[in-house]
Formats: structure tokens, C-alpha cells, sequence
């Protein structure tokens, strides 16, 4: 306990720098203004201000990265309860009483209670994180090539069960991934490896590429296609600070959806996003009259709204202490590591603890920061909402050219984002889902290099990743985990859930 009582002063004197604070604002500021907006998503902002953070000190530049992260998962709610259109994925349960709430005046009171929600959950996610690196660390540490290899075939088979769609489609979305990640000149023999003859990508595809033209450019030629029309609540928002029988009611759901967020966000795939199902259904299910439920309930707004806050928070987690990203955002996280020549597991907490704890503290001063940022703000967030999509489109498309151009200094890189723009587009269009391709992509070079030094170590025998205890239980559960996914019952409610988000 003192241990962690130091460190997190150690981390409050890195994030209460001018400098630091600064960037956490903007980080939180932008991501916010991302979540209320739908169709431009966290995930493309990143990636279209990576560039941006090559001259920043690595903390700051990560700590502005999570802040549009986690802020993103607070602004989703307004647009959620405004217009009845989820800014985020993650949103898509508080569309249900956010919205009805709002259509019986009471959106002040759903706009609080969201906000004051992710707030706690956000501060208590923040402290699982501090008090979970610790042992979590410690463990990884214990953990070998083959064990570390195991680990993230299991990683990718919890993706597989907790994707949208298909199992056959996500495990083919996920070796597509992998295969990508090999492309460039092989690290031990020097021959290039699908290239075809391409001198620009000897070195391999650059995340940020694959990111901005899956999420970005798909995501544009998406949203074009589909009705933007949007009928913004006109009614008085209203008193926003929820009254004390609102209080009572919420208390409860959020303790529980922080808790449950919390849990499946350490999951990788679509783990956040289930986290407000998931704190929706038992809600509905401990309700004394579940009818309530989807006619305003405030029970169906503070719950879900936690839960995807935890969540956000706590998938920082496996990222930090493991150096596996969970998600596509953590993903793109390892990205900016990389730019920053930080190699992202357990050492970064031994190595670099103000990295670690400069972060962490920053978090909280974030979730303080995105209470206020939200609730005074709530009139300039309604405007933005105001503005046609065919007007926006325009300029995030300028800024992702951009984005992608300064990254090399090179055009290749922007035609070739277009034409991942292009696939991604057309594996929406198919019923694929893309963020499995991502963590497949940037999980397959770690998977590549921990199968190699567990076959050098064993002089190529293949019987090492079962011969160890750890590795073998892992693989024993992914392999689990795979053929609980295929069936037929299973298949089916899974699928049910996932219907329910569309």
C-alpha cells in the first residue's frame, strides 16, 4: 500500500506538469467533441494525430492519446440521448431510455446522471488499474516465449467469441490480419516477404495506414450512404444535476455496471462494447418492474453508461502490463508506443515508471476534466450536432490525407490507405467486421517473434508450447473457447446480443 501510495505521487507530479495537464485537455476536449459526433470515432482521430505526437515528450503524447479514448466514451452519451444515435459503439444501450428520458424533459437529468456515472466508474477503473499492475506485472514477468505465445492465441480466440458476426468470418478477418503483419523483409533471413517488388513497404505497412483506411476512409464511404438526418431534441435541456430519488435509483446500477465494465474490459475483441449489455440485461433482470425499461428508466442509462467507462479504463490494463492490446484503439496505442521506441509490457513499469504512473494519474484528472467539460458545454456539443455530415466529410478526409502523408513524407502511403479504405469498405459491405483484422494485425508480429525464440530455445520442437504447463493451459482454453463459440446454442444467443446493438 505504500508502494502504491508513492507511486501514484510519483505519477500526480509527471500529470500535474503545465505541459501535461494541457495535452490531457485537448486529449479530453477532442475526444469528447469525437464522441458527439457519429461517424468519425476515436480510432481515426488517433490515427490522424499520431503524426502530431512525434514532437511531444512520449507522456504527454500518450496521455493526450487516452484522453480522446476515454473522452470519447462520455460525449457518445450526448449524442445517445439528444438525437437517439449512438456516438460510439459503446453508446448504443443508453439510446434506449436516454432518449425517452429526453422526449419526457428530463434530458438534463439523463445527461447528468451519464456524466456523473462515467465519472465514478472512470475514477474506479483508474484504481483497478493502479492496484492490479502491480501483480499483474509481477506475473507477466513469470512468463516465457511459448507462455507469451499461448497468450495471445487466446487473446485472439476471445476476440473470435466476443466479435459482431460470424465466427468462420472473424477467424478468416484475423488471418488476414496476421498475414499483413508479415509482410516487409524477414528479421532473421533478409528476404522480403510479400512485398511484389514494392520498395515502400519493405519495411512493412505501417498501423497507422491499415487504422485510418479500415476506420477512416470505410467509415466515410459508410455513413455516406445512409440517411444523416437528424432530429435534434428542441425541448429545454433542463436542470442537469439529478435529484435525490434519481440519486437513489442510479446508485446501485452504477456500482454494478462499474464493476462489470470493469471485468470485460480486460477482454479483448468487443469486450467494452458488451460491458453496457451486459449491465442493461442484469439490470432489467434485478428491476422490481422490468417494463420500465426502454420508457425512460434512468436505471437503463447510469448502469450502461458506467460500465462503458470502467471498461475504456480498465482495457489500458492488459496493454500496460502484458504489452497485448485488447481492442483496436489499444492497438493503435501500441502504434504510438512504437513511434516513441517504448516496447509496451511488464519493463515499462519497472523501466519507465513515470511513463506508467504519469499516465495513470493523468486519468483521473481527465475523468475530473471531462465532468466539467461536459455538463457546462452541453449547449456547444447541441450545435455541433447540427452540422450536416456532407459538410464534415469533406474536411476529415483532408485531415486523414494529411495525417497519413506526414507520417513518411510519402503519397504511396495515402494511395494505400485509400485502397485499404476501399477493402474495409467492402468487408462492411459483406458482413465483416474490421477491428478483429487490426488486433490481428498488430498482435501477428508479436506472435511471429514469440513462436521463433520459443522454437530456438527448444531447438525447433513444437511439443514445448505443451510441455509447459502455463502455455499448455492457455491453448487448452483458446481451443475451449473456440469450440464453445461454434455451438449451436451458444452461436445463437451470441448472435441475439449482437442484433439487440444493431
Amino acid at each position: 500500500m505504500i508502494d502504491l501510495s508513492d507511486n501514484l505521487l510519483l505519477g500526480m507530479s509527471v500529470a500535474l506538469s503545465l505541459q501535461n495537464l494541457t495535452l490531457c485537455f485537448l486529449g479530453c476536449l477532442i475526444g469528447t467533441l469525437v464522441g458527439v459526433l457519429p461517424g468519425v470515432g476515436p480510432i481515426a482521430t488517433i490515427t490522424m494525430l499520431l503524426p502530431i505526437t512525434f514532437g511531444l515528450d512520449p507522456v504527454g503524447a500518450l496521455i493526450m492519446l487516452a484522453g480522446i479514448y476515454y473522452g470519447a466514451q462520455y460525449g457518445g452519451s450526448t449524442t445517445a440521448i439528444l438525437v437517439n444515435i449512438p456516438g460510439e459503439a459503446s453508446a448504443v444501450v443508453t439510446t434506449l431510455d436516454g432518449h425517452q428520458m429526453a422526449k419526457q424533459g428530463r434530458a438534463g437529468v439523463a445527461l447528468g446522471i451519464a456524466a456523473i456515472g462515467s465519472f465514478i466508474a472512470g475514477c474506479v477503473g483508474t484504481l483497478i488499474i493502479a492496484s492490479l499492475a502491480g501483480p499483474m506485472t509481477r506475473m507477466a514477468l513469470l512468463f516465457g516465449p511459448a507462455d507469451y505465445f499461448a497468450l495471445m492465441v487466446l487473446g485472439l480466440m476471445l476476440a473470435v467469441v466476443l466479435a459482431h458476426g460470424s465466427v468462420r468470418r472473424t477467424i478468416a478477418i484475423i488471418l488476414v490480419g496476421i498475414l499483413l503483419s508479415t509482410v516487409g523483409v524477414d528479421l532473421e533471413t533478409g528476404q522480403d516477404r510479400l512485398t511484389f517488388g514494392w520498395n515502400e513497404i519493405a519495411d512493412g505497412i505501417d498501423v497507422a495506414i491499415i487504422a485510418m483506411g479500415m476506420f477512416g476512409f470505410a467509415e466515410i464511404l459508410r455513413n455516406l450512404e445512409t440517411d444523416q438526418s437528424q432530429e435534434i431534441m428542441k425541448a429545454r435541456i433542463g436542470n442537469l444535476l439529478p435529484s435525490r430519488a434519481d440519486f437513489g435509483q442510479s446508485a446501485m446500477p452504477i456500482a454494478r455496471g462499474t464493476l462489470l465494465g470493469g471485468l470485460l474490459g480486460l477482454l479483448p475483441g468487443n469486450g467494452s462494447v458488451l460491458g453496457p449489455f451486459a449491465s442493461y440485461t442484469l439490470e432489467k433482470k434485478l428491476a422490481k418492474d422490468p417494463s420500465r425499461f426502454g420508457k425512460g428508466a434512468i436505471e437503463g442509462v447510469a448502469g450502461p453508461e458506467s460500465a462503458n467507462n470502467a471498461s475504456a479504463q480498465t482495457s489500458f490494463i492488459p496493454l500496460l502490463t502484458l504489452g497485448i492490446p485488447p481492442n483496436a484503439v489499444m492497438a493503435l496505442m501500441v502504434g504510438a508506443m512504437t513511434i516513441h521506441g517504448i516496447v509496451p509490457g511488464p519493463q515499462i513499469i519497472t523501466k519507465q515508471p513515470e511513463l506508467f504512473w504519469g499516465m495513470i494519474a493523468s486519468m483521473w484528472i481527465g475523468n475530473l476534466m471531462l465532468l466539467v467539460i461536459n455538463l457546462p458545454l452541453i449547449g456547444l456539443w447541441v450545435r455541433f450536432l447540427k452540422v450536416p455530415y456532407r459538410l464534415m466529410f469533406p474536411s476529415i478526409l483532408l485531415f486523414c490525407c494529411i495525417g497519413i502523408y506526414s507520417v513518411n513524407n510519402s503519397a504511396f502511403d495515402v494511395v494505400l490507405t485509400v485502397g485499404f479504405g476501399l477493402f474495409g469498405y467492402a468487408l462492411i459491405k459483406f458482413g465483416f467486421e474490421p477491428a478483429p483484422l487490426l488486433l490481428g494485425f498488430v498482435l501477428g508480429r508479436l506472435l511471429e517473434e514469440k513462436l521463433r525464440q520459443a522454437l530456438v530455445i527448444s531447438g525447433g520442437e513444437f511439443m514445448t508450447f505443451l510441455n509447459r504447463p502455463l502455455s499448455a493451459g492457455l491453448l487448452a482454453l483458446a481451443a475451449l473457447l473456440v469450440l464453445i463459440a461454434v455451438l449451436p446454442a451458444i452461436r445463437k444467443s451470441r448472435d441475439e446480443v449482437f442484433q439487440s446493438a444493431d
